[in-house]
């Protein structure tokens, strides 16, 4: 697919607002993420997705997170479950309500917490759920890569450089796709987002890069802001285009886009004090100007 046909399609993700549709079905995402040294990682992730157009936002974290991210905004609803006695049990009956699920920000790399992941996982497995990974989440998929084998429905990862590296196992250097052959080859529905200076997204058939936009402030968050943005992009493609393997990576586009879009409006207004809350507020301008139908 050449970049004009991309650029096209992410102009119809988004589904028309109407007055005949009812809450949640313009996204349900669940972000699992949030632990007690990070809170605001799982909040940005979470809050993006519903600024870009989701219709409800669920936190599945730690008890000691909860308060904190209901803190941050009404908006989320917040499950203090993934250190709770018997969490998948308690987590399992949200799945089924859920588009998409979100592993990562903000989630910690204890291992009682990757033990409630795996069983996460396996029940997403069974329901088909699409996956977006990112961050600790990353992490987790590196020291067991097995669990995506053979996963049934599309799974997107969003590492920067050195979480590729770690990922899959070389410099990071020279070209990314051939080096993900053999990750790529776990499942036929992996896409992976490469963050860089010019982003790459790719699967077995397929490469596209991003570039322009951005600014040279790295502020924290932006990546959780690119994951929330995402998921509920990815929700979108798996409903509103027709079937094609390229659908992820069509999401994945648009999300990136998006993000370099607010990077760069919001450093134009605030310069090095600009942090990803300033990125947040320019969501609404940026997909009015890049994907609403004319």
């Amino acid at each position: 697919m050449d970049e004009n046909s991309i650029i096209a399609l992410t102009k119809q993700l988004a589904p028309p607002l109407t007055n005949d549709k009812h809450k949640g079905q313009a996204g349900r995402i669940g972000v699992f993420g949030g632990s007690l040294e990070y809170t605001g990682a799982p909040y940005f992730a979470a809050i993006a997705s519903l600024k870009v157009g989701a219709d409800l936002s669920h936190v599945f974290c730690a008890r000691e997170a909860a308060p904190v991210i209901k803190s941050y905004s009404p908006e989320l609803i917040v499950h203090p479950l993934l250190d709770a006695p018997g969490a998948a049990a308690q987590i399992e009956p949200w799945l089924d309500r859920l588009h998409v699920v979100l592993i990562g920000p903000g989630l910690g790399r204890e291992a009682s917490t990757f033990k409630v992941i795996d069983e996460v996982v396996e029940m997403c497995k069974v329901r088909k759920k699409p996956l977006v990974i990112d961050a600790d989440g990353l992490y987790y998929v590196s020291i067991n890569p097995d669990v995506l084998r053979e996963y049934p429905s599309p799974v997107i990862l969003t590492p920067n450089v050195m979480e590729f590296t770690r990922l899959i196992g070389s410099n990071g250097e020279g070209n990314k796709k051939e080096q993900s052959g053999n990750f790529l080859a776990l499942a036929k529905n992996i896409t992976i987002l490469c963050k860089g200076h010019d982003d790459e997204i790719f699967n077995r058939e397929a490469l596209v890069r991003v570039a322009g936009g951005g600014s040279g402030r790295r502020c924290g968050g932006q990546g959780d802001l690119l994951s929330g943005a995402v998921s509920t992009f990815l929700a979108w493609a798996l409903e509103q285009l027709k079937p094609c393997d390229n659908r992820p990576l069509i999401a994945a586009f648009a999300a990136c886009k998006l993000a370099r879009a607010c990077n760069a409006r919001a450093f134009a207004k605030y310069g090095r004090s600009m942090t990803c809350s300033d990125m947040i507020h320019e969501i609404h301008p940026v997909f009015d100007e890049l994907f609403e139908r004319r």
